[in-house]
């Protein structure tokens, strides 16, 4: 049973991330023709064609490796000295192949002069580039919102998990207490695991990060107003100040830093909790900056993802994983000794995950990137611009295909991290539990 629902899963995951491909393409595709521009092909994969099929004068296919997807758009660069006009893709790996300028006469019809991408606006191309990545942010969001606010999220609630007996402070790393340790607040106030805490001094409270704030904030007597078996009772506690762990801007513990707070001594429970809509939005903006985050990390991870992968290092939870790592925790997933529900949940994460770091990471501003393209309109524009309020000659199209080169260069280097994350995910993967 165990290794049926780890393939179920791993399919599942795989669906999700041959659909988040076929989406992001969809957007490119949909605005190229939108204005204009022939697109012959739409793939889904990489490698041999394992089904296609023509409709009108784009060809639409499935291949072997769900490792990506491109469409093929014609006369993705401006001609070169010699008049040529070449072909492009807007999938990197085959963008390497398709850099010569040589090789466009092959896709070129009669008619196609008025149809090439690179005539187009700047806006135009932008918009075209910007699309795909765009689809991606779209299903994050849309996932995001679905399962926060219809699923909801395991989080820590106002519910009383566990009484602390006496106070220790957080940075001595110790559970048990010590003789001359004072009591507890919490201990001293009656406080019950079970109890749903409600109010703090009059003031109610809905969520463990208010309840909590106001409780690092109080120090001395204090009224406490909890749910205990259906009835409401009022315990009075004697807050007093200690070491605790100091919180980021997103309530989570900094580690290995402390400051001097409020405390009442209790831990509390975590459970399912459906988000509204202005909490579910501000989660997303944690995940995204969160996101921007990693990406800026990534060259600081390399070293550990090395020694995980080739030495005896330990593979962090946050360390890069790849879809082969990414598979296999969706195989996790569906393992995991949750409700069926949340089994879904945490899938439906996941894939969108998936779909805010293809957004993010296709944003940046390289080639050969969505984002690159998107640099080089940009710049096009400025010095067109530019050129036109000093009363210069228009400078013309900006040719992307000069920065083939770094293009080249960010491709293997893109390539060699791949290598080293597919390694780390077969041999040390990320596990969850």
């Amino acid at each position: 049973m165990t290794t049926l629902m780890t393939v179920l899963g791993i399919v599942v995951f795989v669906v999700g991330l041959l659909f988040s491909i076929a989406w992001h393409e969809l957007g490119h595709l949909s605005t190229a023709k939108l204005f204009g521009i022939r697109v012959p092909q739409y793939m889904v994969g990489f490698g041999p064609t394992i089904w296609s099929r023509h409709r009108g004068e784009t060809e639409y296919g499935v291949k072997a490796v769900p490792l990506g997807g491109y469409i093929r758009m014609i006369g993705m660069f401006p001609p070169g000295d010699d008049g040529k006009i070449k072909k492009r893709s807007t999938s990197p790996w085959r963008g390497m192949i398709e850099d010569a300028r040589s090789a466009a006469y092959e896709e070129l019809k009669p008619g196609d002069e008025q149809r090439l991408f690179y005539t187009r606006k700047p806006w135009k191309r932008v918009i075209v580039m910007f699309a795909g990545p765009f689809m991606n942010l779209v299903l994050a969001v849309v996932i995001f919102l679905a399962v926060l606010m219809g699923f909801g999220v395991n989080t820590q609630t106002t519910t009383v998990s566990t009484v602390s007996d006496c106070v220790i402070s957080q940075s001595e790393n110790r559970d048990k207490c010590a003789d001359g340790d004072p009591a507890a607040p919490a201990k001293a106030a009656g406080l019950r695991p079970g109890d749903r805490i409600t109010a703090l001094d009059g003031k109610p409270v809905e969520d463990w990060g208010t309840l909590q704030d106001r409780i690092r904030d109080t120090i001395g007597p204090a009224t406490i107003t909890v749910q205990r078996d259906g009835v409401t009772k009022t315990l009075h506690a004697d807050l007093v100040e200690n070491q605790v762990a100091k919180n980021d801007g997103s309530g989570r513990p900094v580690e290995g830093e402390y400051v001097k707070a409020g405390f009442l001594g209790f831990s509390p429970a975590t459970g399912v909790v459906k988000q509204d809509f202005g909490q579910s939005v501000d989660r997303m903006g944690d995940m995204i900056s969160s996101g921007v985050q990693s990406l800026v990390d990534i060259p600081s991870k390399v070293p550990a993802l090395w020694d995980a992968a080739f030495g005896d290092g330990e593979r962090e939870p946050d360390s890069p994983m790849g879809v082969v790592g990414a598979a296999r925790v969706g195989g996790e997933v569906f393992n995991l000794d949750i409700p069926p529900e949340q089994r879904v949940a945490t899938m439906l994460i996941l894939v969108a995950g998936f779909n805010l770091s293809l957004f993010l990471f296709n944003m940046l501003p390289l080639l050969p990137l969505d984002g690159g393209h998107i640099a080089g309109a940009l710049w096009e524009s400025l010095r067109r611009n530019a050129a036109r309020i000093f009363r210069r000659p228009d400078p013309g199209p900006f040719d992307v295909a000069q920065l083939m080169p770094v293009a080249y260069v960010v491709a293997g280097v893109f390539i060699c991290f791949t290598l080293l994350v597919l390694v780390a995910d077969l041999v040390n993967p990320v596990r969850i539990s």
